[in-house]
């Protein structure tokens, strides 16, 4: 299965930050390929602990197949007892800043985290990267 490539990773990345700077949002933004591993990453003088944050909602995103907010839905309707879950690969976040990147064909390549805006932005800022793949 092939992962996202340095190429595309940039090109999802320069569109995320492009919307963060039209939103005049600073964040951070991580890409992982779909083993969760870092490609590219941009800090937008965002805060701290947010480079950690836009990290693990890209590892959660391409962990799970699902934006990081679907996953964090999925275990709060489950009843699921998830702190071991969350908490394996150096911990998750299922939070709203993760979403998948498929390719042409819908395979998942990777994913894109940003954190740093209100769940709402960070959102719309990742999905923004994610589109310039698809």
């Amino acid at each position: 299965m092939m992962g996202i490539t340095y190429n595309l990773a940039a090109k999802a990345l320069n569109a995320a930050v492009e919307k963060a700077k039209s939103l005049n949002i600073l964040v951070s933004i991580a890409v992982v390929d779909n083993g969760g591993h870092l490609v590219s990453f941009a800090r937008l003088d965002s805060g701290y602990g947010v480079i950690d944050f836009a990290v693990k909602k890209a590892k959660t995103a391409v962990m799970f197949g699902v934006d990081s907010d679907v996953m964090g839905t999925i275990i709060s309707g489950a009843d699921l007892h998830a702190y071991g879950m969350l908490n394996s690969n150096g911990g998750l976040l299922t939070i709203a800043g993760g979403v998948i990147i498929k390719d042409h064909e819908g395979t998942i390549i990777g994913a894109i985290g940003s954190s740093g805006g209100s769940p709402e932005q960070d959102k719309d800022i990742a999905a923004a990267g994610a589109a310039a793949i698809a």
